[in-house]
């Protein structure tokens, strides 16, 4: 027994590594990249970046530049572009919310032989590619798409109206792209929770939107976290949509990165925007997260 657990606890150590390894090479070491390009300066070689090189008492050494930090916070567009995407994401999720929360609901409390088929159709648009998907959107609002179409033939409108390439476009493309990804989890959550509690709530008193509030709504606020996440974060950095869908006039932070990266072949200042991007949504995960973790431990 003795030889078996000194080997198992090589093997436990080793596994234990595996997801540190993992995300050393792929996130950290990435990350230190980006963010060694972002302390240089643009060049003119293949990268096209420069490190400040100078020597002090007779050693080289590398002097970080934080000139594109600096451009960023004052610069209105890169700002701009910061709040826009921020808000923009903050708007798909509360959509998302609104949306996703009774389809996840109505989900959990299906009989349990419709569940998969209810399940299969959230995920079906997932089988089709997300480009295919957006360029769809575009078909249905533009000024002669099916939406125009239908509000005319409805008498609701008697021209078409200017929906494509507006805010209100992209806000529609990407609630659709990520309506998923807050309905998945919110309803592995929902489907686990005891609903013999809204009886019990019934028995004493509570009216159906009392007990959806003090109980369903408390209980499902971890599923709801995860969803709101899941969405709120790609959708900062969503590129596609803005870009299809989109205009100028909404300068996201995901189209501006592109822009610097590709068109002006500015990599500090893309590196720059990706790691201030990166700190902002960052910081509210790990306070959530430390929040969440004391919660636990004083519970």
């Amino acid at each position: 027994m003795s030889v078996v657990g000194a080997n198992a606890t090589p093997r436990r150590l080793a596994i234990s590594l595996l997801p540190w390894l993992w995300l050393g090479l792929f996130v950290l070491a990435p990350f230190l990249i980006v963010l060694g390009i972002s302390l240089s300066t643009a060049g003119y070689g293949s990268p096209p970046v420069e490190f400040f090189i100078g020597s002090h008492a007779g050693h080289f050494r590398i002097a970080p530049i934080l000139d594109s930090y600096v451009l960023l916070g004052g610069d209105s567009l890169y700002i701009r572009a910061f709040l826009d995407s921020i808000g923009m994401a903050g708007a798909t999720t509360i959509f998302c919310l609104l949306i996703g929360y009774p389809m996840a609901y109505v989900m959990a409390r299906s009989p349990e032989r419709l569940r998969p088929l209810l399940m299969m159709l959230v995920i079906l648009p997932f089988w089709t590619s997300f480009l295919i998907r957006v360029y769809a959107w575009i078909g249905i609002l533009k000024d002669n798409g099916l939406l125009n179409d239908l509000l005319i033939w409805l008498g609701i409108i008697h021209q078409p109206i200017m929906i494509l390439n507006t805010p209100t476009a992209v806000l529609i493309g990407m609630v659709y792209a990520y309506l998923p990804f807050l309905v998945l989890p919110l309803y592995a959550t929902l489907e686990k929770l005891d609903w013999t509690l809204l009886e019990a709530a019934a028995d004493l008193g509570a009216k159906p939107w009392e007990s959806f509030f003090r109980v369903t709504l408390p209980l499902s606020w971890p599923g709801t976290l995860a969803g709101a996440l899941l969405v709120f974060v790609p959708a900062c950095g969503e590129f596609v949509i803005p870009e299809l869908l989109g205009s100028a006039r909404l300068p996201m932070i995901g189209t501006v990165l592109w822009t610097e990266f590709f068109a002006n072949r500015d990599w500090p200042v893309a590196s720059a925007i990706a790691v201030v991007l990166l700190v902002v949504l960052a910081a509210p995960i790990l306070f959530i997260q430390g929040r969440q973790a004391a919660a636990g431990r004083t519970g």
